[in-house]
């Protein structure tokens, strides 16, 4: 059972999908988002979508840095947690603009004080004006704070993202084919919207990098931080401390803040992408849970998948994986380890859109092709990154 597994986490999420197999897929099963017909208008030219998620256990991460560092700013980067993983999935289904967004704060009173809730909430309008200069307007209509110090340890940040769009303009996955390349944008670096080096972790696979990057020291200081049925030999077993000083090409960061990197979104850049280039966009994958296997669950027919071209893998990812010990299936399969979108197009349009995203700072690069099935069924090859092939579905 790999570390993720006997901390009680799924990369793959089996039971959740279990649980909801019987419900209704939406118009387009293999969008990367679920989208129904204009109930709210009944216009048959338009549909309905609405996603909810959140900042995960990235809110425990910054739980620890403010409490070892009294640097409140870090909860603003929940903020933008809490909104990019809504934002960026649906960005893969076309939508860009005209959002509605609602928060949920559930809190243990007892730790998570007004001053955190403060931040939180300004930091989610501070991003929203942010993305408004680029042209993605998303309309902040409040939410739901709760005090539930008996169900939370310290506080989760969560959202639902709502739209209405044009039918016309959505992208369903099912226009990827044989010949397509894979265009992906990578996770870490500094776009022109960001104010600091993003690591590129984004908010899947908190759960292990907080536990196999700090040590122990966590555990006896801060035990509302962690489940305490779980093992102790699974519990903060890394040998860093939020405040040790990482040098990323001569830029000193915290092991904290590297972790802590706020989501990056792409909405600027996917913004563009569309405006300019929607009818050659065949399929489009946020790597969250899943990290480089995600594309396997939105293929419209069987394809042989293969990534033989990835990003270098940024250096948080190897800290990660130094400190656990983890190998490379589990790496990809739980981490975006360098690229956290990925755009299914023809090869003649790739040039177009790695040019888009190097105007916003963005390294981009063909990462892989879509090739023929073999034996009739799907099937993913990870080549690259640490130099070999690793994973093989």
């Amino acid at each position: 059972m790999s570390l993720y597994a006997q901390r009680g986490v799924s990369a793959q999420k089996e039971e959740v999908h279990q649980a909801i197999q019987k419900l209704d897929q939406g118009l387009y099963p293999h969008a990367f988002c679920k989208i129904y017909p204009d109930f709210l208008c009944n216009n048959p030219e338009w549909v309905n979508i609405m996603h909810a998620d959140g900042a995960g256990t990235k809110s425990i991460l910054a739980y620890l840095y403010w409490k070892e560092t009294g640097d409140i700013s870090v909860w603003k980067g929940i903020a933008q947690d809490a909104v990019a993983m809504n934002l960026d999935d649906l960005l893969c289904v076309g939508v860009t603009d005209q959002l509605l967004f609602s928060s949920t704060i559930d809190r243990n009173k007892m730790l998570i004080n007004g001053d955190v809730l403060e931040a939180i909430i300004n930091g989610t309008q501070e991003f929203f004006n942010t993305l408004k200069e680029y042209g993605v307007n998303i309309h902040y209509l409040g939410g739901e704070t709760a005090d539930v110090g008996d169900v939370v340890r310290t506080v989760a940040v969560n959202g639902t993202m709502t739209s209405r769009w044009p039918k016309n303009k959505l992208i369903t996955n099912d226009k990827i084919q044989e010949g397509d390349v894979i265009v992906g944008f990578a996770s870490a670096g500094k776009a022109h919207y960001e104010t600091e080096y993003n690591s590129g972790l984004g908010s899947n696979g908190l759960t292990s990098a907080r536990h196999d990057v700090l040590e122990k020291m966590y555990a006896r200081q801060y035990p509302e931080t962690f489940e305490p049925k779980l093992q102790d030999k699974v519990v903060y077993i890394g040998k860093n401390k939020m405040t040790d000083i990482v040098n990323i090409k001569g830029v000193k960061i915290p092991v904290g803040k590297l972790l802590l990197s706020p989501t990056r979104t792409y909405a600027p850049l996917m913004k563009k992408i569309l405006d300019l280039h929607f009818d050659d966009i065949h399929g489009a994958i946020h790597c969250s849970g899943g990290g480089q296997t995600k594309c396997m669950k939105y293929l419209p027919q069987p394809f042989h998948i293969l990534k033989d071209n990835l990003f270098e893998v940024p250096p948080i990812f190897k800290i990660i994986q130094e400190n656990s010990g983890a190998d490379y299936k589990e790496m990809y399969q739980v981490f975006n380890m360098g690229h956290r979108l990925e755009i299914f197009t023809k090869e003649t349009t790739a040039a177009a859109l790695i040019q888009l995203a190097n105007e916003l700072g963005i390294d981009a690069q063909v990462v892989g092709r879509v090739e023929a099935a073999q034996n009739g069924k799907s099937s993913l090859t990870l080549k690259g990154g640490f130099g070999e092939v690793f994973y093989q579905y």
